[in-house]
């Protein structure tokens, strides 16, 4: 049986590493976690916040999915908001989800990212 997301994998084109670093850690406020070394040797690059995981792939050839992306649950989703953007971090906010406030963004490299919250009233504190 499945019983939990354990980590959503996302491509990168070779040697993009130092380029995405500061927008994981700095602008989404993930930490870097080591890869194992067995692994270590592909490139490539992993980010955590609480019980979330995002890797990063090395993939010669790269072209980001236009359409493919992790939803991201956040809380206080205008706050977030307004840090990606002192980030410089564009972000499309997009009402077609009933229930819940949501917008859209890129990392460096072009992959699409979620961030969603449900609309149930609750403070507008900062987190992942």
């Amino acid at each position: 049986m499945i019983a939990a997301v354990d980590h959503v994998q996302l491509a990168a084109p070779p040697g993009s590493e130092d380029l995405l670093r500061p927008f994981y850690v700095d602008v989404l406020g993930m930490t870097e976690i080591p890869k194992p070394p067995a692994l270590a040797a592909n490139g490539g690059c992993w980010f955590q916040a609480g019980s979330v995981q995002l890797h990063l792939g090395t993939e010669p050839g790269f072209t980001p999915s236009r359409k493919a992306h992790p939803g991201l649950r956040v809380t206080g989703i205008e706050a977030y908001a307004a840090r990606l953007a002192r980030h410089g971090t564009q972000i499309a906010w997009d009402d077609a989800l009933p229930g819940h406030r949501r917008f859209h963004t890129h990392d460096p490299v072009g992959n699409r990212l979620e961030f969603l919250e449900p609309d149930d009233g609750r403070s507008d504190e900062c987190g992942v």
